[in-house]
């Protein structure tokens, strides 16, 4: 199954892979893909019930549960489309899944990096799938509680000695009140999924308790503070793994099923619990107290360090105890008639949220579709003083994040400690300085907006400098598998080796999302060919990320394919499908050749226009641009050097070479007003940084504009990367002689 937030293309390569591999070596082949399209050729209990293993390529937890039994294999997603035969092989003597005490109930995470066997393949780390699988259940929780307190503060506050308040028993305490359940959940469930990401199941419930005693610092003697969402991290990190060594205790085969039900959640809740109460919540408490001490003691000190200090203590864990004690300390002050020190606070408390949104603005490419759209509602919280709404970018990226986050924070408290900014009641961001309740509003506004551009670059910085890095350590990755053309996720799959059957899991692919590539080593045995008597049976899945970014409403294109008389997701993959049916391509110019095929390619964004029999250029960037040029002929383009760069970009995040001679570069960009898809050759090919090392001949071009990327350009993806799996197709597209030509046999892909 598949654990990547977005993307297609190696999912259905690596899918049509196995299945013509299946095939030459005499074994049917299934493969269910769960992409970022949805899942489709969903594998059946018989499929399963009928397999002799299972092949796991995954980059992310994956439910094993219907494949306890099982063989398993776990091998770096990348092998599904380099070594199918070795895999077909080496399976068949994988150990059993679920066959001993120790790994039976286990999945997650974990698993893949230790149960069921391993195919020698690396997988990105088990603590950072983890996390990423806790952000993305708890982004909803913050976006839906934030904006729901910020529109009934902005509607129904009104400043009080007590900070903003609304009147009691009105509709906007109802409203702030269901806003207050979802801040409460927020860590609970970021702790409880990753918990679940590592020890599947049975550490949900420890983690998502553990991560409700995080936030509730009186159960640990800390009346005003808790540990926030660092503290939430830590108990998802330490249920996890404590229901991985819990699950490897050998108990009687009697109580075996009740152990991931009953007995490990039990047991992992309370020793948790407890071990936070007694352990972790003492130290917490202590900081919390010596902190507010050693404030107190820096008020006679120079207002622009003490603002600086506050400010830094306010980003760090947004909510924790470091910004409580800054946030308290300010707001007790008022009662002294000392408003200042709260008016540092107040300067720094939006800066995080309104950072973090700004840089989603300012380097789009380096986020995905969801992260954008939290950053929309981060600025909105940041506006109402809610710093929450940086966390999800401060738990998925902490390195880089939060020390952007500080650094702005202190420059906005300096610069309002500085100008002598003075606050009333407690609580911060610029609703409270538009509600009249700040003294100095211009240099209030100036700290807040210095403070978060200066947030904003630190971040898009330290978020690049990492980026490069990690496309750095892809391309010297041995064997070229890892290249990162994007990231990639698995697919189970079931195969029948002389008369019995076998499960592989396959990759997929993830878009824009910058990560790691997969890099899949070959383990002993690797090179022999599988010797197979008889027919086999292979089932294939491929499984999305939770929380993922694809739009809700995307699906499979439906279309049926098959290789050799092996059907995948009911698609001809033969070579030898007739072409589509169409009233011709609508956008071709009035001078095409009259004897162009009336086949409508891609949906009719692949016209006679966007064809070129030959690239003149010899190196990527200027193949790209080449494209680029070759697009804005059909009058779709408004900016060629706006695409060529957000292509660019794409590039730097991971080669999209994908091997077997081909390259797909693609971009999301408003520089382009409809879906165009271009296509060129190369006699002598470019070097792409393709995943097998070979130069790219056959180069397709996407470029979608931002408002259809989520549904057209998976979808393209998609139907490209089934069909130049077929061998046959690629020599006919090589070897055709013109556009004309060239249009028939793409007439193929539908």
């Amino acid at each position: 199954m598949t654990a990547c937030p977005t993307g297609i293309a190696h999912t259905y390569m690596a899918a049509e892979k196995l299945a013509q591999t299946a095939r030459s070596l005499g074994h049917e082949i299934k493969v269910e893909t769960q992409g970022s399209i949805g899942a489709e050729n969903v594998l059946s209990d018989n499929d399963v019930r009928d397999a002799d293993g299972v092949i796991i390529a995954a980059d992310k937890d994956v439910d094993r549960s219907r494949f306890v039994g099982k063989k398993v294999l776990v091998v770096g997603v990348a092998e599904g489309i380099r070594h199918p035969e070795q895999l077909i092989e080496r399976v068949q003597s994988a150990p059993v899944y679920g066959g001993e005490p120790g790994d039976g109930a286990g999945g997650g995470a974990a698993a893949a990096s230790g149960g069921g066997g391993t195919g020698g393949g690396k997988e990105r780390s088990v603590a950072y799938k983890a996390l990423m699988n806790g952000v993305s259940y708890m982004i909803p929780f913050v976006v839906v509680g934030g904006l729901l307190i910020a529109i009934s503060l902005a509607v129904g506050g009104h400043p009080t000695p007590e900070g903003l308040k609304i009147a009691p028993g009105s509709f906007w305490e109802d409203v702030n009140n269901i806003g207050t359940i979802g801040f409460q959940l927020m860590v609970p469930i970021l702790s409880g999924y990753i918990a679940y990401a590592i020890g599947d199941r049975p550490a949900l419930v420890p983690g998502m308790i553990g991560g409700w005693i995080a936030t509730h610092g009186e159960l640990y003697g800390m009346k005003d503070a808790s540990a926030g969402f660092i503290g939430g991290i830590v108990t998802g990190f330490l249920a996890g793994y404590l229901v991985v060594w819990i699950k490897k205790v050998k108990v009687p085969r009697f109580a075996q099923p009740i152990m991931p039900i009953i007995v490990i959640p039990i047991v992992a809740t309370t020793a948790l619990g407890l071990f936070f109460v007694y352990v972790l919540g003492k130290p917490i408490s202590w900081v919390f107290t010596h902190l507010t001490g050693w404030l107190s003691g820096m008020t006679g000190t120079s207002a622009i360090v003490l603002g600086a200090i506050l400010g830094l203590m306010i980003a760090f864990d947004m909510g924790g105890p470091v910004n409580k004690t800054a946030f308290l300390f300010g707001s007790g002050l008022i009662a002294s008639g000392n408003q200042t020190v709260m008016g540092m606070c107040a300067a720094a408390i939006p800066v995080m949220p309104l950072g973090q949104g700004l840089a989603t603005l300012i380097r789009r490419h380096l986020y995905s579709e969801q992260e954008r759209e939290t950053g929309m509602a981060a600025l909105f919280m940041g506006l109402f003083g809610i710093s929450e709404g940086a966390i999800p970018f401060a738990a998925a990226r902490p390195a880089q994040v939060i020390p952007a986050n500080m650094l702005g924070g202190a420059v906005a408290g300096a610069l309002a400690g500085m100008a002598g900014v003075a606050d009333a009641v407690p609580h911060g961001g610029p609703i409270v300085a538009v509600l009249g309740a700040v003294d100095g509003v211009p240099m209030f506004f100036v700290a807040v907006v210095i403070g978060a551009v200066v947030t904003a670059l630190a971040t898009v910085a330290l978020v690049d400098v990492a980026e490069r890095r990690k496309s750095g350590a892809r391309a010297g990755t041995g064997g070229g598998a890892g290249g990162g053309a994007e990231v990639m996720v698995g697919a189970d799959a079931v195969v029948t080796v002389g008369g019995a059957s076998l499960a592989v899991t396959e990759p997929v692919v993830a878009g824009p999302v910058v990560a790691e590539s997969v890099v899949a080593g070959v383990g002993a045995g690797a090179g022999a060919e599988a010797a197979a008597g008889g027919a086999s049976r292979t089932a294939v899945a491929v499984a999305p990320v939770p929380g993922a970014t694809a739009a809700p409403g995307q699906g499979s294109d439906g279309e049926a394919v098959e290789t050799d008389g092996v059907e995948i997701d009911g698609n001809d993959v033969s070579g030898d499908g007739q072409g589509a049916d169409g009233d011709g391509d609508s956008d071709s110019d009035s001078d095409s050749d009259d004897s162009a095929p009336s086949v409508e390619v891609l949906s009719g964004y692949l016209t006679e226009q966007t064809v070129k029999t030959q690239l003149d250029a010899d190196g990527k960037e200027a193949a790209i641009r080449e494209m680029a040029e070759l697009a804005a002929g059909t009058g779709k383009v408004a900016d060629v050097d706006e695409l060529v760069r957000v292509a660019l970009a794409r590039e730097a995040q991971g080669t999209t070479g994908l091997g077997e001679e081909i390259a797909i570069p693609h971009a999301k960009t408003d520089a382009v007003t409809a879906p165009v898809v271009g296509f060129a050759r190369s006699a002598d090919g470019i070097d792409w940084g393709s995943l097998d090392g070979t130069l790219a001949k056959l180069v397709f071009m996407i470029s979608v504009p931002e408002a259809a990327a989520g549904d057209e350009h998976l979808r393209i993806l998609a139907l490209l990367s089934r069909k130049l799996m077929d061998a046959d197709f690629r020599a006919r597209l090589q070897g055709a002689e013109d556009k004309t030509a060239i249009l028939r046999v793409l007439g193929e892909i539908h």
